[in-house]
């Protein structure tokens, strides 16, 4: 180093300006308060003092602990620090993105050159904006830069050995806001918002469930194809949804609604099969309900006879036997038993009482219920027959599209297939004759059951005017019931109003016998006799309170002003006196027993 090691500051300063902390020869830290970072000799790195070939292990140094700064040389310049006593200097507060600092308190004939000379040090500077009026404003390549800028904040600079104030003045480092910084945070947040709009676009997308496939378009191919699917049990959803979707997408036409006809007709022969299936769930819903009620009730023996094992165990035979821990468990065994046993029982009784509810509505069915089911029925046979009658037009429609097609087509074939054609228009006019005959037949019976309909709707009004003449009937024999019964009540009370007069003039005396006696109980008595014979062992008398601590070793549930009434009612057995003087005086009770027998 070139340095005497007696001159302990110069060497320190030389370490701290190679960003090492300051140690003597025996290890010890010259500063205990060195911060490694703050080495500012320009063109020299901090110095790990981990690095190899040094061989200076420092101790821990704790981060709270405060920095000291130190005199910062450069080429043309010196930093003196401030006064570690002040308060550290104001900042305002720091835009977002910031990289440019604002520089004041400069000296007059200080240059961009010295400028740079101090604050390259902080890292690599894009841009100074040097004023007239000794401030300047210094960009900086990254963020971090303007934390160790702001550092220097307080520092008095002095160029070169001159005491001139032209040449001297004070450091002001502060935040400033720069439209650069602005700009490229802005730029920086939008890019960090894509890049999150990306991420969670992909994580959806992993997430979503895959895309059905497409359906076919319509042909007479696939119409086949899609034909045979529906009447395979197995296929028949995945069919079904073609059908859907070539019926919504508009495939039908007069060409094609035949084929469209027969594949619905099909769909609708699955409702027999989808019926059977529901009827057999239900049955194997109703085995499985069986099972378990009567797995619940074997369940429910057992519980009980576990019950009748610690009941049995708990009578005095076998009780005396058991030691306390033994008791204890047992007690708490059999209330666990009984509770799991009762909600068992609660939840078979529910199963058992909800059976009986499904018989007794199936049983007591209303007459007017009937008549609506009757009525519900007719309707739905009535709209039966609207469908099947809509549904044989749209096959009479048919059959004449495919007449007049048959028809145009006829023109244009040979002479050889005339006779084949004419056998089916033969045939094709016999069913519509069918058709039109089944037609009548379908809207006579619609007429006779829009008759019933109206048959049926008179006798439910019948019915209601009916039960409403009945209804006040019965209102009618509910008052003659009630005066009835106001007329012979009255009667029992004056009867038994003379009872209660004899019953009463025959207790009164009892009463007044009891009320007589001032010992109402036989644990008042009981308590008299206690007390006595605890009064005649102590004949300078106790105090109540010596009294009922004695009577509540034998029962916790007596209390002192119970005590102190009960001896106040017998003033011939027990007296009250005063003892002491001043704050020592104390009431206590005497035994008197004999002197008041004497006295009676």
């Amino acid at each position: 180093m070139g340095l005497p090691m007696s001159d302990l500051t110069a060497w320190a300063t030389a370490m701290n300006n190679l960003g090492m902390a300051p140690m003597g020869m025996s290890g010890q830290p010259l500063l205990p308060d060195f911060d490694p970072a703050l080495g500012m000799m320009t063109g020299i790195p901090p110095i790990n003092p981990m690095m190899p070939g040094l061989g200076i292990v420092p101790p821990p140094i704790p981060p709270d602990m405060p920095a000291v700064k130190e005199i910062i040389h450069c080429k043309s310049c010196t930093l003196f620090p401030p006064n570690p006593n002040l308060p550290p200097p104001a900042t305002r507060e720091r835009p977002p993105g910031c990289k440019t600092v604002f520089v004041g308190g400069l000296p007059e004939n200080g240059t961009e050159q010295i400028i740079v000379e101090v604050f390259e040090q902080c890292g690599e500077i894009i841009a100074i904006r040097k004023s007239k009026k000794n401030f300047c404003h210094i960009r900086f390549a990254e963020e971090f830069m303007v934390d160790k800028a702001l550092y220097l904040s307080g520092y008095r600079i002095r160029l070169g050995s001159s005491t001139d104030k032209k040449d001297t003045g004070r450091l002001h480092v502060d935040f400033a806001q720069a439209r650069d910084d602005l700009y490229e945070w802005e730029c920086k947040q939008r890019m960090l918002a894509r890049e999150e709009r990306h991420r969670r676009r992909m994580e959806e997308e992993r997430f979503c469930p895959p895309s059905p496939p497409p359906v076919v378009h319509y042909s007479d191919h696939e119409c086949s194809i899609v034909a045979e699917k529906l009447k395979d049990d197995s296929k028949f959803l995945e069919a079904v949804q073609t059908l859907v979707t070539w019926i919504e997408r508009g495939e039908v036409n007069r060409r094609s609604a035949n084929n469209f006809y027969s594949m619905i007709q099909s769909a609708n022969s699955h409702i027999r099969r989808l019926m059977n299936e529901k009827a057999a769930h239900e049955k194997e819903m109703e085995e499985a309900k069986e099972k378990f009620k009567l797995a619940l009730s074997g369940i429910l023996v057992q519980f009980e006879q576990i019950v009748a094992v610690y009941h049995s165990a708990s009578k005095q035979k076998a009780w005396d036997h058991f030691t306390k821990a033994q008791r204890k468990n047992i007690s708490v065994w059999c209330k666990q038993a009984e509770e799991i046993r009762n909600i068992h029982n609660d939840e078979l009784m529910g199963i058992r009482r909800e059976e009986e509810m499904e018989m007794s509505d199936d049983e007591l069915e209303d007459p007017s219920e009937t008549k609506e089911t009757e009525e519900s029925a007719l309707i739905s046979q009535a709209e039966a027959l609207k469908e099947e009658n809509d549904s044989l037009r749209w096959q009479l429609d048919a059959y004449r599209n495919e007449v007049e097609l048959l028809k145009q087509e006829q023109g244009k074939a040979n002479r050889d297939e005339d006779t084949t054609r004419e056998q089916q228009l033969k045939l094709l006019q016999q069913a519509l004759q069918g058709m039109q005959q089944h037609l009548l037949k379908l809207q006579e019976e619609y007429k006779k059951r829009e008759a019933e309909l109206e048959k049926v709707k008179e006798d439910k009004v019948q019915m209601e005017m009916l039960l409403e003449t009945l209804k006040e009937q019965q209102e009618m024999a509910d008052e003659e019931d009630k005066e009835r019964d106001m007329a012979d009540n009255q009667g029992n009370e004056s009867s038994t109003y003379r009872i209660c007069a004899s019953s009463q003039e025959k207790e009164c005396p009892l009463e007044r016998t009891l009320s007589c006696s001032p010992v109402k109980s036989e644990r008042e008595a009981l308590l008299v006799g206690i007390i006595s014979t605890f009064l005649h062992v102590h004949p300078f008398g106790a105090s109540i309170e010596y009294i009922c601590s004695y009577l509540q070793r034998l029962d916790t549930k007596i209390c002192p002003t119970e005590v102190e009434v009960l001896m106040s009612r017998l003033q011939h057995t027990f007296k009250q006196e005063l003892s002491g003087v001043g704050a020592s005086l104390e009431k206590r009770w005497k035994f008197c027993g004999f002197d008041g027998l004497k006295m009676t």
